[in-house]
C-alpha cells in the first residue's frame, strides 16, 4: 500500500519551531515559518543550543543583514502569489510597500544576494503554483493563467516550458499517465 501525501511546508515549519523551542521554556512568537521574535531576552549558551537543535531540523539562523532582507523578499513574494487575498497590484508595488524600501533598493539586494532577478524568483513561484493547480485543483490552463494574472495562455505556457523544459499540457499529461498507473497499482 502507498500513501501519497500533500505537504505545506509553511505549516510543518512552523510547528517544528513551536515544538522545539517550548522546551527551552522562553516566552517567543511565531511570526512566520522564517522568522520568531523572542519576548525575552536568551542567554548565549541557549541561543547556541537553539541553533543547533533548528539545524538538526534545516533552520538555518540568518544573521547578515542583507540575507535577512532577502529573506523578507522571499517571504513577501510567495504570500503574494500564493495568498489568494493579496491586493493586485504590480510586484513592484507591493514589495516596496511591505518591506518599505524602494523597488530599486529591493532588487538591487536580492541580486546580489541570490545571483538572480525578483522577476525570476516571481516567475519560479508562479510555475510552483500552476504545478500545484494542475495536480491538485484540476483547473484548466485559462483559469490558471487568470488566477495568476498572466496576460494570456500562451504567455505561462512560455514561462513555464522555459522553467520547466516542458510545456504545461505535457505536464498534465504526466501527471494523468501517472494517477492511472498508481490507481492500476492500487487495484
Amino acid at each position: 500500500m502507498k500513501l501519497f501525501l500533500k505537504l505545506d511546508i509553511n505549516v510543518l515549519a512552523k510547528k517544528i519551531l513551536e515544538e522545539k523551542l517550548k522546551s527551552f521554556n522562553i516566552r517567543f512568537e511565531i511570526v512566520n515559518a522564517s522568522e520568531v521574535l523572542f519576548l525575552e531576552n536568551i542567554p548565549t549558551e541557549t541561543y547556541h543550543q537553539i541553533t543547533a537543535l533548528l539545524e538538526e531540523y534545516g533552520f538555518e539562523i540568518i544573521e547578515n543583514q542583507k540575507n535577512i532582507l532577502v529573506q523578507k523578499i522571499k517571504d513577501a513574494i510567495i504570500e503574494m502569489v500564493f495568498n489568494e487575498e493579496a491586493p493586485n497590484v504590480k510586484s513592484s508595488v507591493y514589495l516596496a510597500e511591505k518591506l518599505d524600501h524602494s523597488y530599486g533598493y529591493l532588487s538591487n539586494i536580492f541580486s546580489e544576494v541570490t545571483y538572480t532577478s525578483i522577476e525570476n524568483f516571481i516567475i519560479l513561484q508562479k510555475i510552483e503554483l500552476t504545478k500545484h493547480l494542475i495536480v491538485n485543483e484540476n483547473l484548466s490552463l485559462t483559469e490558471i493563467a487568470f488566477k495568476l494574472n498572466y496576460s494570456s495562455v500562451a504567455h505561462l505556457s512560455t514561462q513555464f516550458k522555459n522553467t520547466t523544459g516542458i510545456t504545461p499540457s505535457a505536464f498534465q499529461r504526466i501527471i494523468t499517465k501517472r494517477r492511472e498507473i498508481a490507481t492500476k497499482n492500487i487495484n
